[in-house]
């Protein structure tokens, strides 16, 4: 009875992330998309927020704390713009938030990953770390970079628990550049802010000539109880955290980026094996896909 009720949630879980938004990915892909592994923790962390559950872009007056970063945005700017090439593509496999993106083009240089601070930070650009630390609900932050001719397909981000921020810092200031989720598109302007929810499917181009560099931040979702903010609080301080990356040899290295490197080395091998046999491929894959779901069901029984 108890095994029924935990599929049941389960299956419920990933039918309302499927449902939400006007854009949806395939059913097929939805299926398997690591978003789908963390569906019933998102629908908890969507249903019981303060945030409207269904809205792609929330107004920037909802969180009032986060002001401080636009009155400082030339400072944070000029700090960016300083260090520009240290914002880079994971140099060791590093990185699997955001392994995909690098194969774009896309760069990043960590300012904070939740409980983790990044020493290369404080040092490269003390003001805006000083920044980002002083405001509680920044969980991560990041300067982001997305070169002339870059292009981020269609996805959408595995956790709730959090909402995305952008500021616009050295940007092309042209509808050319810009990000769309669920079909709403935003083009990034210097000094400008946008927050959106990372897990309604979205994507982002540039199509100038210019490189684009914002303040990337996840904040965390504010929740309508005390006890639902620490069920969030307490997801992203144990879960979120394990994905630190590191942006040199000086900063640390979370556990599920530390196994990264041999899941990437496995993905190529998988690839390998595609283009010689994509039947065989298709097999393998579903079958460890069925595996995974097995085990998160026995894993909640015990």
């Amino acid at each position: 009875m108890f095994a029924a009720i935990i599929i049941g949630i389960f299956i419920i879980s990933v039918i309302y992330a499927h449902s939400r938004g006007v854009e949806k990915q395939k059913l097929s892909r939805q299926l398997f998309d690591h978003s789908t592994f963390m569906a019933p923790i998102n629908m908890f962390m969507t249903r019981f927020s303060t945030l409207p559950a269904k809205q792609p872009y929330f107004d920037t007056t909802a969180f009032p704390e986060l002001q401080k970063l636009t009155e400082n945005w030339q400072v944070i700017r000029e700090e960016a713009l300083r260090l520009q090439h240290h914002i880079k593509a994971a140099q060791a496999n590093n990185d699997a938030g955001f392994n995909t993106f690098f194969k774009r083009g896309w760069k990043r240089f960590y300012l904070k990953w939740y409980s983790d601070a990044h020493p290369s930070a404080e040092t490269l650009c003390p003001i805006t770390t000083k920044l980002v630390n002083s405001i509680p609900s920044i969980k991560a932050a990041m300067f982001a970079e997305l070169p002339p001719g870059a292009y981020l397909g269609k996805h959408r981000d595995p956790y709730a628990g959090s909402v995305r921020y952008h500021l616009g810092l050295s940007t092309p200031n042209d509808d050319r550049c810009f990000i769309e989720v669920d079909r709403q598109r935003h083009s990034w302007r210097d000094g400008e802010a946008v927050i959106f929810d990372e897990t309604y499917v979205h994507w982002a181009e540039n199509k100038t000539e210019q490189t684009r560099i914002i303040l990337f931040c996840d904040i965390e979702r504010p929740m309508k109880w005390r006890w639902a903010q620490s069920v969030n609080h307490w997801v992203g301080a144990s879960l979120m955290s394990a994905a630190s990356s590191p942006n040199d040899e000086n900063d640390r290295t979370g556990a599920i980026n530390r196994i990264f490197k041999y899941v990437h080395a496995a993905r190529d091998a998988g690839q390998r094996l595609k283009k010689k046999n994509r039947t065989l491929y298709y097999v393998l894959k579903y079958l460890v896909i069925a595996a995974i779901f097995a085990a998160i069901i026995l894993f909640s029984l015990l």
